[in-house]
């Protein structure tokens, strides 16, 4: 009883708003209601190397294996909870997201041969702005149900490039194709990296990334991302 006393005072001076919908939560609900729970466009995990991240990058990377968990819709409730983790300080957004979809993929059988997991960079100056990369949280969960390190020393951005948000793809490759770049590679060398990042939309990104960790001999890649732009 004292519990749930507490739990109401809590709730009357700091209610918890839901990260899709913005909507008032329910004493049962965390994070994301119920109502979004079932109506967010969660991309099916069982699909085979031959989805369509795969297709993203045909002819431009070599993958082992790539997946997203959630379909990317302009002004939708996944863009709402991806912001809410980039730039509303939410960092337990991809702890969330790593609990919600970590052993579902491993059940699935997916990216069952990775040696680590990379996170996309962020520039030191941006790193500085934020406070923190937005993928730190996703990865270190990830990392302790695939129980692999998560390593962010290896693949680093050099310098930091405008915003992508609204470049066509070869202006959004043209702003990222040199900005990564690779350090102690002996962490990497021979292994299959697991490479994350919140959305991808044209893959330039992540393609400056791969071709950077490419340059590590014997490397291997696969990607994972929260959402894939429709």
């Amino acid at each position: 009883m004292l519990k749930d006393w507490l739990f109401d005072i809590k709730f009357l001076f700091f209610p918890d708003y839901c990260l899709g919908c913005n909507d008032l939560l329910i004493k049962e609900e965390k994070k994301i209601c119920i109502a979004c729970r079932h109506d967010l466009p969660i991309v099916d995990l069982s699909l085979n190397n031959s989805d369509f991240l795969n297709l993203v990058f045909y002819g431009r990377l070599s993958l082992q294996e790539s997946a997203s968990l959630f379909y990317f819709r302009k002004s939708g409730k996944v863009q709402n909870i991806v912001h809410n983790l980039k730039y509303h300080g939410r960092e337990d957004v991809g702890k969330l997201l790593a609990d919600w979809f970590g052993y579902e993929l491993l059940e699935e059988k997916r990216f069952q041969t990775i040696d680590a997991i990379v996170p996309v960079p962020l520039h030191k100056k941006k790193l500085r702005q934020r406070g923190y990369n937005q993928l730190t949280t996703f990865g270190l969960r990830l990392a302790e149900i695939y129980q692999k390190p998560y390593v962010e020393d290896v693949l680093i951005r050099k310098y930091a490039n405008t915003s992508q948000t609204f470049k066509d793809a070869f202006s959004r490759w043209m702003n990222v194709k040199e900005i990564f770049d690779v350090q102690n590679i002996e962490k990497l060398a021979h292994k299959h990296v697991l490479l994350i990042d919140d959305v991808v939309t044209t893959g330039a990104t992540l393609e400056a990334c791969a071709l950077s960790l490419q340059k590590i001999p014997g490397v291997k890649i696969s990607i994972l991302t929260m959402a894939k732009a429709e």
